[in-house]
C-alpha cells in the first residue's frame, strides 16, 4: 500500500478534551476521529490494527474449542424482561421501540440475547456442553464517557458463552477461556495480572478480571508480593484483625448496659476521636444506604414486611428498600461488596430525610439499636466489645454498646474495603495497591439466566434439568488503546509487531529516480514475502515523512536517500539508533527482523 491510497491527517497537537496518552496519540495519528461524545470511527490505518487485535482473539477462541456466532445489536426487550433485568440494569441500557410500539434494546451485553438464541432446539445433554462466542458492537450510556475508545459510549466486545451441564464441565470452560486470554495478551505484547473480581450486575458465583498496570487506570488492584493473590478492590478481602482498645489489646466484653453521652457537634469519626480521647477501633460506625433493585429475599428481614416487590419474568426484586450498614470506625465501606451481597443493581447512601425516618436521627447520630431498617454487619463488628455508638438522637452517642446482646444483624458479612497494609488471607504477607485497567473478564454466571428464562433439556436419567452457564468478554477497543498507552514513547506510539497498521513503512528521501527504483523494489519483495509495507510516496519534506512515522508508530522504517545508496537505512521504531544496509539485502534483512518479532510475542 502506498500513502498516496490512504486517506490520513496527522495533528500536531492533540485535542484539548484528550487527556490520556492513548487518546491523544490515537487522535493525532488519525486512527480515530470523534464523530460524537463517546463516539468514535476508526480511520483506515486505525482499522488496520483494530483488526489484528481482533484477529488475534479470533484465532485463539478458535483454537480452544469456542465457535464464532453473531447475534444481533439490536434485540427484543421481552428477553431483557424475562431475565429481570429490563428495569435493574439501569440507565445506561439505550431502550426504544419500534413501529409495532414493540420495547428494543441496543445491546449493552449479550447474556440474554445468548439465552434466548440457545435454548432454541436444545433438549439433550449430549448437545451439552455449547460453546459460542461473538465479536460485536454494543452500547452503554455512559454519564461521563472519556479517553476516547478506552470508555465510549458504543465500542466492540468479544462475548463468549457456555452452557453446561454441571460445575465441572463450567470450570473446565472457565479454564479453557482463561488459558485462551493469557495466550492472546503475550500475542498482543500485554504483560496482564488475572485478579478476582466483583460480579457486578452480571450476577453468578465467581468471576476474574485481566489487568493491565496503568496509570490512569479505571480500576485499583489489591496485589499481595509473597504470593499470587491479587485482586480488584472491589472485591479484596483481607485477614481479620482483631478491634484493640486504647492499649492495644484486643477489646473485653463490658457487663455494663448502653449510656447515652451528650455529645453536641460530635459528628465525624476524628471529632468522636477528639471527644472521647480514645482510638477510632472503638466505634461503630453505622450508615444508612438506599438500595435500588435488590433481588436478595428480604421477608424474613427486620421492618421489610410492607416492601414493595416486582416481578419480571421469574425474577422479584425490590426497587427500593433501605439497610444499615456497621462497620469498624477506622475501616470504609465497600459498596461494590454490599451491592453484590443485596443483590443490588445499585448501593447509596441516604439522604438526610430518609436518614432521620429510619434512624430517628441524622447523619453523625445513627445508631444500631433503635433504627428501623435491617443491619448488614461487617465482620470487623464481631470481635468489637464496649465498644461507642451513634445513639439514634441527634446530639448523643452510646456508650458500653456490645453487639449481638444490644442489637442483631441481620448479615454478618465481609464488607470493607482492603487497603495497602492489610493482611493477605492466603499467606499473611503485606498488600501494595497499583493502578490498572480491565482488558478482559470472565465469569461463572450459574443458573440466573437460564432459569429466569426457562433454558432446560434431559439428562443422563430423562429427567428435566437447568444448565449452569458461563460469560467471557474482552474489551477489543480497551485492548487496543492499552497498546498505545503501555507502547509509546515522546514521538508517538511504538506499536508491537503484531498490533502495528504495517510492519515496514520505506520513506524514499523523494520518490523518484533511483530511490523511486530502490523504494520499490523493496516494496515488491516484501510484499512478495507477506511482509505488510506502507510506502511513503508522498511529496513531503523528510522531516514531515518521519515525524509521521515516529507518531503512527511502524515497528520499521526504511529510510532510502541519495547520499546512502547503494546502501539504506534500516531502524527500528522501538531503538535509538539505525543501520545501513545494502540494498540488495535489505528486504530479506527486514523480512527476517519482522519474522522475529512475531515469532517471539506468538510463542
Amino acid at each position: 500500500m502506498k500513502t498516496s491510497q490512504i486517506h490520513f491527517h496527522t495533528l500536531r497537537e492533540a485535542p484539548a478534551e484528550a487527556v490520556i496518552q492513548s487518546h491523544q496519540l490515537m487522535m493525532r495519528a488519525d486512527l480515530i476521529r470523534k464523530l460524537g461524545n463517546g463516539l468514535y470511527t476508526y480511520m483506515p490505518l486505525g482499522l488496520r490494527s483494530y483488526r489484528k487485535v481482533e484477529s488475534i482473539i479470533r484465532q485463539e477462541l478458535d483454537a480452544s474449542g469456542a465457535v464464532e456466532f453473531k447475534p444481533t445489536v439490536i434485540v427484543p426487550g421481552e428477553i431483557w424482561k424475562e431475565s429481570g433485568r429490563w428495569e435493574s440494569f439501569g440507565p445506561q441500557m439505550l431502550k426504544a421501540q419500534n413501529r409495532q410500539q414493540q420495547d428494543m434494546v441496543v445491546s449493552p451485553t449479550a447474556e440474554e440475547a445468548y439465552t434466548a438464541i440457545m435454548r432454541q432446539g436444545l433438549t439433550s445433554y449430549k448437545q451439552l456442553p455449547i460453546n459460542c462466542y461473538q465479536i460485536n458492537t454494543k452500547y452503554r450510556d455512559e454519564i461521563r464517557p472519556r479517553y476516547g475508545v478506552m470508555r465510549g459510549r458504543e465500542f466492540n466486545m468479544m462475548d463468549g458463552y457456555t452452557l453446561n451441564a454441571t460445575e465441572e464441565s463450567l470450570d473446565e470452560s472457565y479454564k479453557a477461556y482463561a488459558a485462551a486470554y493469557l495466550r492472546i495478551f503475550k500475542r498482543l505484547g500485554l504483560k496482564v495480572i488475572p485478579v478476582k473480581a466483583d460480579t457486578g450486575a452480571m450476577g453468578g458465583s465467581g468471576s476474574e478480571e485481566f489487568m493491565v498496570e496503568s496509570d490512569v487506570g479505571d480500576d485499583t488492584l489489591i496485589i499481595c508480593p509473597d504470593c499470587d493473590y491479587a485482586a480488584n478492590v472491589e472485591k479484596a478481602s483481607c485477614k481479620p484483625d482483631v478491634a484493640l482498645d486504647d492499649s492495644g489489646n484486643p477489646q473485653t466484653p463490658t457487663s455494663q448496659l448502653p449510656e447515652e453521652c451528650a455529645t453536641p457537634n460530635v459528628f465525624s469519626i476524628s471529632d468522636m476521636e477528639s471527644f472521647f480521647k480514645t482510638t477510632s477501633r472503638r466505634f461503630i460506625k453505622a450508615l444508612i444506604y438506599r438500595v435500588i433493585n435488590s433481588s436478595l429475599d428480604l421477608s424474613n428481614a427486620p421492618f421489610c414486611s410492607d416492601l414493595k416487590t416486582v416481578k419480571e419474568g421469574n425474577a422479584i426484586f425490590y426497587p427500593i428498600s433501605y439497610v444499615c450498614v456497621l462497620i469498624r470506625g477506622d475501616l470504609e465501606v465497600n459498596e461494590a461488596k454490599l451491592a453484590a451481597a443485596l443483590k443490588a443493581s445499585e448501593v447509596c447512601l441516604a439522604d438526610s430525610e430518609e436518614i432521620l425516618k429510619i434512624a430517628g436521627a441524622p447523619h453523625g447520630f445513627v445508631g444500631p439499636i433503635n433504627v428501623k431498617a435491617p443491619i448488614l454487619q461487617d465482620n470487623s463488628v464481631n470481635d468489637m466489645h464496649d465498644a461507642i455508638t451513634g445513639a439514634g438522637k441527634e446530639g448523643f452517642h452510646l456508650l458500653h454498646v456490645e453487639p449481638n446482646r444490644d442489637f442483631k444483624a441481620f448479615l454478618s458479612l465481609d464488607l470493607r474495603t482492603v487497603v495497602p497494609g492489610d493482611k493477605c488471607p492466603v499467606c499473611g504477607g503485606t498488600f501494595y495497591s497499583r493502578k490498572g485497567n480491565e482488558l478482559g473478564h470472565i465469569f461463572k454466571l450459574g443458573k440466573k439466566y437460564t432459569q429466569s428464562m426457562g433454558v432446560s433439556y434431559l439428562d443422563e436419567n430423562g429427567k428435566s434439568a437447568v444448565p449452569t452457564m458461563g460469560c467471557y468478554g474482552i474489551g477489543v477497543d480497551r485492548v487496543l488503546a492499552s497498546i498505545v498507552e503501555t507502547f509509546h514513547d515522546d514521538k508517538g506510539i511504538v506499536w508491537p509487531m503484531s498490533s502495528a497498521p504495517y510492519h515496514v513503512a520505506i520513506v524514499p528521501i523523494k520518490y523518484s529516480g533511483a530511490m523511486k527504483e530502490a523504494a520499490d523494489k523493496i516494496y515488491e519483495a516484501l510484499t512478495r514475502a507477506n511482509i505488510e509495507v506502507l510506502l511513503d510516496d508522498r511529496d513531503e519534506r523528510p522531516g514531515v515523512k518521519f515525524n509521521d512515522m515516529d507518531l503512527i508508530g511502524f515497528p520499521v522504517r526504511i529510510t532510502i536517500g541519495d547520499k546512502n545508496l547503494p546502501n539504506v537505512e534500516v531502524k527500528l521504531r522501538n531503538q535509538p539508533t539505525a543501520q545501513l544496509v545494502p540494498l540488495e539485502n535489505a528486504a530479506q534483512t527486514v523480512a527476517k527482523i519482522v519474522q522475529d518479532a512475531l515469532l517471539a510475542l506468538n510463542s
